[in-house]
C-alpha cells in the first residue's frame, strides 16, 4: 500500500503500522463485520473495529496498552470477514512488537511472558516440553498454585511428559533463530 495516500487523523502512527504491516488500515469504514466474527472480541478491552480506530487517530498509547494485542489469537476470522480485507492480525503482530520495542505491554496480561518461554524451548529443544514451559511460567509469573488441581490427572492420563523430548536439527534451528532476529533487525 502507498502510505503517500493516507490522510487520516493519525497519519504519523498509522503511517508507521502501515509500513510495519502492510494491513490496508485506511480502507476500513467500521463495518463491525470483524468484531462480530472474533471470538474474543467479548473478554477484551478494545474490540478489533476499534483498535482499526485508535491506529487510523494515532491513539497510540491506548492502542500499544491494551490487552487485545495479546488476546488476539491471529486465527484470521476479522480477515476473512472483511470487505476490504483489512489484515487485523498483521496489524496486531506490529503493534505487539511495538508495544515490547516501547515497554508498554498491558500490565494485566502474562502472554509475552509465555510466549519469550515457549520460543527459548524451541529454540533449545526444536519442540515444546509442557512440563518445563509449566514451571517456568508458573515461576515467572508467580502462580504457582493455580491449575495445581489439574496436574494428577495430566499426569495419570500421560498428556504431561516427565521428561523432555530430543529432537536432531540444532544447529539449523540456530540458523533459523538467527535469521529471524537479522529480519527483525532490519525492521526497526
Amino acid at each position: 500500500m502507498n502510505t503517500e495516500t493516507l490522510s487520516v487523523a493519525g497519519d504519523g502512527f498509522v503511517r508507521e503500522i502501515v509500513a510495519a504491516s502492510q494491513a490496508g488500515l485506511p480502507t476500513c469504514f467500521q463495518c463491525q463485520k470483524c468484531t462480530s466474527g472474533c471470538p474474543v472480541a467479548g473478554f477484551t478491552d478494545v474490540r478489533p473495529h476499534e483498535m482499526v480506530r485508535l491506529v487510523q487517530f494515532g491513539g497510540r498509547d491506548e492502542a500499544l496498552g491494551s490487552r487485545m494485542l495479546w488476546e488476539c489469537t491471529s486465527c484470521q476470522t476479522c480477515v476473512t470477514r472483511c470487505p476490504h480485507s483489512v489484515d487485523i492480525p498483521a496489524m496486531m503482530d506490529a503493534l505487539r512488537r511495538l508495544a515490547r520495542a516501547e515497554k508498554k505491554v498491558a500490565a494485566a496480561t502474562k502472554v509475552p511472558v509465555f510466549n519469550d518461554i515457549f520460543l527459548r524451548a524451541i529454540k533449545k529443544r526444536g519442540r515444546t516440553y509442557e512440563a518445563g514451559l509449566l514451571a517456568s511460567f508458573k515461576l515467572r509469573t508467580l502462580r504457582l498454585f493455580e491449575d495445581m488441581g489439574k496436574l494428577p490427572m495430566m499426569l495419570w492420563k500421560r498428556k504431561l511428559a516427565l521428561l523432555p523430548p530430543s529432537v536432531a536439527g540444532a544447529a539449523e534451528r540456530k540458523r533459523l533463530f538467527k535469521r529471524a532476529a537479522a529480519v527483525e533487525g532490519k525492521r526497526r
